[in-house]
């Protein structure tokens, strides 16, 4: 049945970041995607290995697709330009796709990790902090503080820990963004 239904990985995985998307990351499992195919289970696991895969496989997809709206943003930019665009790259792809957004922090295995575009993104930050003149090991403080407060801020913001008082969300973003601007320039010195 999944042959007639033109199943392939790629098309399960795509499938299942869109569930992700209107369902949440964590409630996407084979059994709900065989039944937005309406297929038996057990045909999906010729193309996937169990929910986990299915994750991993999910996870990959949304790393790639912010690494690659990241390095458009940066492409020619620097400094605060570079560090606003590539934290609202984040922000506007929770927004966005949440589900997705859940998947690029699911935790992969080392070889996973290893071959993923999670390590596109540690480059791109890394190349933007060299804007900053940070060197190691300050870079690697600097890339994690920035992890940080990126999806702490998004996590927060998506969770509506910032919808009951003023000011407005976009205020403080630009705020926050400042603030690690400066923070950047000024780099304490150990």
């Amino acid at each position: 049945m999944a042959a007639r239904a033109g199943l392939t990985p790629e098309r399960l995985t795509r499938a299942g970041a869109e569930l992700a998307d209107e369902v949440g990351f964590d409630r996407v499992t084979v059994s709900e995607l065989a039944r937005r195919f309406d297929v038996k289970v057990a045909s999906l696991y010729s193309h996937v290995k169990n929910s986990h895969d299915l994750k991993t496989r999910i996870a990959l997809l949304a790393l790639e697709e912010l690494a690659d709206r990241a390095a458009d943003a940066l492409a020619g930019r620097a400094g605060k330009d570079a560090l606003t665009a590539l934290a609202n790259v984040y922000r506007d792809y929770a927004r966005e796709h949440p589900g997705r957004y859940a998947a690029a922090q699911f935790r992969l295995g080392p070889k996973e990790a290893a071959g993923s575009a999670g390590v596109r993104h540690a480059q791109m930050t890394r190349a933007l902090l060299r804007g900053y003149d940070l060197t190691e090991p300050d870079q690697t403080h600097a890339v994690r503080l920035l992890g940080s407060v990126f999806h702490g801020y998004v996590s927060l913001e998506m969770g509506g820990g910032f919808s009951h008082s003023a000011p407005d969300t976009q205020e403080t973003w630009t705020r926050v963004l400042d603030a690690l601007d400066a923070l950047l320039r000024n780099w304490p010195t150990p």
